[in-house]
């Protein structure tokens, strides 16, 4: 339990323990969030860091300390971060996957063969959408280049909407923070903006579940 504390800790309190590091290990924060966004977007199993929040609070720290952090050099690693994360993602799917999909998990195939199918003829037929909107949704984020990977997706197509949803979601949500995270209100409600950030990020998800729901809960019209 405390474990999981920490985990929230740290994740709510961003921008305290950004700045914790700025001061000890200061030109090492870049390698840091470095890191971070390329292990959450090139390990399949590594969902739940906090990409958006992260993003914001590295923008707002650049902010607060201008000396110690530059917001272009932010935004050109972080975004070389993710492509890089993303297209590792890819390979691990399309060199793994069809171990995966034949490895038992209780007894049951981890990805049913029909599944993958699907996936393939989703990405061939949305994949620009697919690849730039699943940066703004965690875990799908982290989960769609692996799936990707796994249905053989074109990968010059892929790579072509890795770079633009890279650069979208980096330059978005890392300047949002240089800008806002000067604001007192803002500075001051880190945790709640952190919340609101999450909220908007699961929203597709949200409304994808209910629209499924609204469909399956309406009756047979039988002709």
């Amino acid at each position: 339990m405390e474990f999981f504390n920490q985990i929230l800790d740290v994740f709510f309190h961003l921008d305290a323990h950004l700045g914790h590091i700025i001061e000890q290990y200061g030109a090492w924060t870049y390698a840091v969030l470095f890191l971070i966004i390329f292990i959450e977007t090139g390990v399949v199993f590594m969902p739940f860091l906090p990409g958006d929040s992260l993003l914001f609070a590295a923008g707002m720290m650049a902010a607060k300390y201008p000396d110690s952090l530059n917001i272009w050099l932010i935004v050109a690693l972080l975004v070389l971060a993710a492509i890089l994360g993303d297209s590792c993602n890819y390979l691990i799917g399309r060199r793994f996957g069809t171990k995966i999909q034949h490895t038992p998990l209780f007894g049951k195939r981890m990805i049913k063969p029909e599944h993958l199918a699907h996936t393939h003829g989703f990405y061939e037929k949305y994949g620009a959408s697919t690849v730039v909107i699943a940066r703004f949704v965690p875990i799908v984020r982290t989960l769609a280049p692996f799936v990707g990977g796994v249905a053989a997706m074109n990968y010059k197509v892929f790579f072509k909407f890795n770079i633009i949803g890279a650069i979208l979601w980096v330059v978005s949500l890392a300047f949002a923070g240089y800008f806002l995270g000067s604001i007192p209100l803002v500075r001051d409600n880190f945790e709640k903006v952190v919340l609101g950030i999450v909220a908007l990020s699961v929203l597709p998800i949200f409304w994808q579940l209910v629209k499924a729901k609204f469909r399956s809960s309406r009756p047979e019209v039988i002709v």
